[in-house]
């Protein structure tokens, strides 16, 4: 079976972690490498090296594709457990040390709410692998985040429907770490939000009443 036309998984990720990189990257196409990107990518290549493996019981499956009509969602697993008791668990390799980002934990999540659509079953928890920690964070799938991810689907979908490229966030940690900074330029656009705010109060100011 082949996915159907859809969101890519991996733009809740992007939505996540900034909208306008979002928009740029799923409706205009375009993305540039920095190492943060360049060291992900050499990570995920070496986890879709191998089709499966079975160890210690457990069936391995790497780069499995997953979709969901429901959500209008597709993509990709960068390995799926599939356990003896009959439980799937979902692995998600990011490059970094272990931290909880909401990015990361909505791409999971929306990987294991595909995973239930297609094989009629629950897939309650998965697992971040952090590359630079070389460790595990297991995360419970629960409704909160199963919520965040349709909201998320929703805001994305609309968001790429309407065309229109949202605003740079301008976040000092987030910004300066991005590939797309130099496209993007969130110091110069927001500089340029900010001083047309400012001069549209230049003609908001209500005049004091006269002295009678």
């Amino acid at each position: 079976m082949n996915p159907p036309e859809s969101i890519p998984i991996s733009a809740l990720n992007q939505y996540a972690y900034c909208p306008r990189r979002c928009y740029l990257i799923h409706a205009e196409g375009e993305f540039t490498d920095n190492v943060h990107t360049e060291s992900g990518s050499r990570e995920h290549e070496r986890v879709d090296q191998l089709a499966h493996e079975i160890k210690a019981g457990v069936r391995v499956e790497f780069a499995l594709p997953v979709w969901s009509e429901r959500l209008g969602l597709s993509g990709r697993c960068d390995v799926v457990e599939f356990h003896p008791d009959g439980s799937v668990f979902p692995v998600e390799y990011k490059h970094g040390k272990r931290k909880q980002w909401l990015n990361d934990d909505l791409q999971l999540a929306a990987q294991a709410m595909c995973l239930e659509e297609m094989m009629n079953i629950s897939v309650p928890a998965g697992a971040v692998y952090h590359t630079q920690s070389r460790r595990r964070r297991e995360l419970v799938i629960d409704q909160t985040l199963r919520a965040e991810v349709a909201a998320t689907v929703e805001a994305v979908s609309k968001m790429l429907d309407q065309q229109q490229c949202p605003p740079p966030i301008n976040d000092v940690k987030r910004c300066p770490q991005c590939s797309l900074n130099e496209l993007c330029n969130p110091d110069l656009i927001n500089g340029k939000i900010r001083l047309r705010e400012l001069s549209g109060q230049l003609f908001d100011v209500e005049s004091e009443p006269e002295d009678l």
